[in-house]
């Protein structure tokens, strides 16, 4: 909430900064931005090479029945809470940019800072997640403990980044890039969509948890209510922490009183907590659908031209670091790759994103303990309750 607080205060910042600050103030705020938005592009490989590749080296060992399942599941669920989030938003969302809008954008002043630093990527985001498989993989499979350790140890600097310079750093980024579209004459169209988006988000949210727990109590002869309200510790712990593993411990007492055998919570839960994130890509696909209408150089796509988007998001989800904001870090170098996003495009997805990230996450954690559900139901007989 801290953050949310610290990143409302940059955008209010950044409208006054373009308002009345004189020239040398928007320039300077406009530099900032430039500086931390190239520390940004720079980190973005480097969060998908390492979390995906722990990950993947640390996913348990002699439980391939039990696993398979569970991703199978998961990852299930992250694409097409993706895709439902698409559908809806791009129907609701294209009538509330306005053309003037658009025209103020197209003809408006652009900010420049007082130096243009490149801090250039060591690779690209393909070649990140190409090496993360790669190596993951390899690492289980020959069982390579120190390399094992030296991936988890790279990781924890890339969170250490994140967490004591990046995240910080987010307000004065979001500042710059607020101050850039008052100038242009766009930001209070922009702001009033902010608003339409988080509500969407949200409602979206709820409609996705519904679906699940609604398909999950049909299936298995059970009461939606009262799976839904044997879950509502985890949501709202969830909410407060803005941490998925952070609620762990909630979230395995809330599944466990759905009658999830304990052996079957105690693998499914934890697992989940790192690569079930259906509410987090639901906000990201509805912000990013929100930023491409918004945004005059970039283009909407169709169905079949976001579908492929959606499938790399779901396998980029896995790298989204703990520290709040972690998911749509990991997206970013797809957003950039794949839909073309600008550094304002990506800035706009940052603020709106952050400002809902407890909801997601909330969501993300509310959804593992229906798929803990279902691998109960499809797992053998004989699994241990230890």
């Amino acid at each position: 909430m801290n953050l949310i607080i610290k990143l409302v205060a940059g955008i209010v910042a950044g409208v006054l900064i373009g308002l009345y600050a004189p020239d040398f103030i928007v320039q300077l705020t406009f530099t900032v931005q430039t500086l931390v938005g190239q520390l940004i592009k720079f980190t973005i490989p480097l969060i998908i090479l390492f979390y995906i590749a722990s990950g993947i080296a640390s996913l348990p060992q002699g439980s391939g029945s039990l696993l398979g399942k569970t991703v199978g599941l998961a990852y299930g669920s992250t694409i097409v809470a993706g895709m439902l989030a698409y559908l809806v938003a791009s129907s609701v969302l294209p009538g509330l940019t306005a053309d003037s809008a658009i025209e103020a954008a197209s003809h408006g002043e652009k900010v420049k800072g007082f130096i243009d630093l490149q801090i250039p990527p060591l690779f690209d985001v393909m070649t990140a997640l190409a090496l993360a498989f790669i190596f993951g993989i390899g690492i289980s499979a020959i069982n390579a403990d120190k390399l094992r350790a030296g991936f988890i140890q790279a990781r924890d600097i890339v969170e250490l980044l994140l967490s004591k310079v990046i995240i910080p750093a987010l307000p004065f980024y979001i500042a710059g890039v607020f101050a850039d579209m008052t100038v242009e004459g766009t930001v209070f169209n922009t702001l009033k969509t902010f608003g339409v988006v988080l509500v969407l988000a949200v409602a979206m949210h709820w409609l996705w948890i519904a679906a699940l727990y609604i398909g999950s109590a049909i299936a298995m002869g059970k009461s939606p209510l009262s799976l839904l309200k044997n879950m509502m510790p985890a949501y709202f712990t969830a909410l407060g922490t803005m941490s998925s593993a952070a609620t762990i411990p909630v979230s395995l007492r809330s599944t466990k009183a759905n009658n999830v055998r304990d052996g079957v919570a105690n693998f499914t839960v934890p697992l989940c907590a790192s690569i079930h994130l259906s509410g987090s890509t639901i906000t990201i696909v509805t912000c990013a659908t929100a930023v491409m209408i918004l945004t005059p150089e970039l283009s909407l796509p169709g169905f079949a031209g976001i579908i492929g988007f959606i499938l790399m998001l779901g396998v980029t989800m896995i790298a989204a670091p703990g520290a709040p904001g972690g998911a749509v870090m990991s997206a970013l170098g797809l957003l950039g790759s794949m839909l073309g996003f600008t550094d304002a495009a990506l800035a706009l997805m940052i603020a709106l994103y952050l400002a809902q990230d407890s909801f997601g996450t909330a969501c993300n954690v509310t959804g593992d303990g229906a798929i803990a559900l279902w691998v109960d139901k499809f797992a053998k007989d004989g699994l241990s309750d230890n």
